[in-house]
């Protein structure tokens, strides 16, 4: 089903991209602070543009870096190496990221975290009824998989880019076969057909054009960040309603943390609150803007929000008008959905092009 993000700016990019141009010309640089899924810090790069992309998620991190240092498959020299060196010899015939992913599907299957959290046949360390939001047999493929990466790591036979690489393709292995309507909030209560498929790693399709060289993607909270951050512009796609990505994609993080935290409720949700935004909160969400306009380095800043936030598009001119000029466009596009919900098809997004002339 791919990889369903609240607030992904895919259907949008486009028009993202020709703004931002309109400002700073192809080869500046451009900061994507909230960078999600790294769509835009993608079409960033192969449009010549430096890049600085930054998230308080993991899993945002690793997918970025992917899709923005990437243009080919690293080598995996060190993984052949390793297993030369215990005798195991990868598939011949494949590159040896494609050796690396033919292992990945080949794995034996064991009963870890992931199979007593997260699977029906499980029982969960808080006591809680067994949790379906994987069958038996993908939840032990995962824990396999969970720990040949964690191993290769630990042995220090892959780069950190190929290590973002595997944690990615996992990510996106899970999320084809999760039994969830779109997010991790809550698991269906019968597997559908598309989480009773086996499991499968299929290699990343890279994309090319720009360089790969030069960008930085930081983890960690946009208002801490832009601190010592400096660029042509800053984009900012906020969080815009309350539920919190922490939660929502929980077993993803988790994937992309590598631990095994305390799976907490019915829902099996990790501890998260050194994820909350506070644009997430009506109250706290005016205060983490101004915190980005003063502490960065960027006269130039793009904001997205959506119709449905929780500021009207007055409330945030009111705010953004209080540091510099202000214009804003609008564009409509479908609205996520996780669920069959009772609300029009089409939402209405806001770009405000804010040029700071407060210091």
């Amino acid at each position: 089903m791919g990889y369903r993000y609240i607030g992904a700016k895919t259907k949008i990019s486009n028009e993202i991209i020709s703004e931002i141009s309109k400002i700073v010309p192809s080869g500046g640089k451009i900061a994507d602070i909230m960078c999600g899924t790294g769509v835009i810090s993608l079409e960033l790069r192969k449009k010549g543009y430096e890049v600085i992309a930054s998230d308080v998620m993991y899993q945002a991190c690793h997918i970025t870096k992917v899709k923005v240092l990437l243009q080919q498959a690293p080598p995996f020299n060190g993984a052949k190496k390793y297993f030369s060196k215990k005798g195991q010899l990868l598939l011949t015939g494949y590159s040896g990221y494609e050796a690396i992913i033919q292992a990945l599907n080949n794995l034996h299957p064991f009963k870890g975290y992931f199979w007593r959290e997260f699977s029906p046949e499980g029982k969960p360390k808080n006591g809680s009824a067994p949790r379906r939001y994987f069958t038996a047999e993908n939840a032990q493929k995962i824990d396999s998989a969970r720990a040949f990466i964690k191993k290769l790591k630990e042995e220090n036979a892959i780069t950190n880019i190929e290590y973002s690489l595997l944690v990615h393709d996992l990510i996106f292995a899970v999320n084809d076969v999760a039994n969830i309507a779109g997010t991790y909030g809550h698991y269906l209560s019968k597997f559908v057909e598309r989480a009773k498929q086996l499991i499968r790693f299929t290699p990343t399709k890279f994309e090319n054009g720009g360089i790969t060289e030069g960008h930085k993607i930081f983890q960690g909270h946009a208002e801490e960040l832009v601190i010592n951050m400096q660029a042509d512009l800053c984009y900012i796609d906020p969080p815009y309603i309350k539920r919190q990505y922490g939660a929502n994609y929980h077993i993803l993080e988790t994937i992309a943390k590598g631990d095994e935290p305390t799976a907490e409720g019915k829902s099996g949700l990790r501890p998260w609150r050194d994820e909350y935004s506070d644009f997430c909160s009506k109250v706290k969400i005016r205060s983490a803007f101004e915190k980005i306009f003063n502490g960065m380095k960027c006269k130039n800043f793009l904001i997205s929000y959506s119709s449905d936030g929780l500021l009207s598009k007055k409330q945030l001119m009111e705010l953004f008008e209080k540091f510099g000029t202000v214009i804003v466009k609008e564009f409509s596009h479908k609205r996520f959905k996780s669920r069959n919900e009772d609300a029009d098809e089409n939402v209405t997004e806001y770009l405000f092009f804010l040029k700071k002339t407060n210091s």
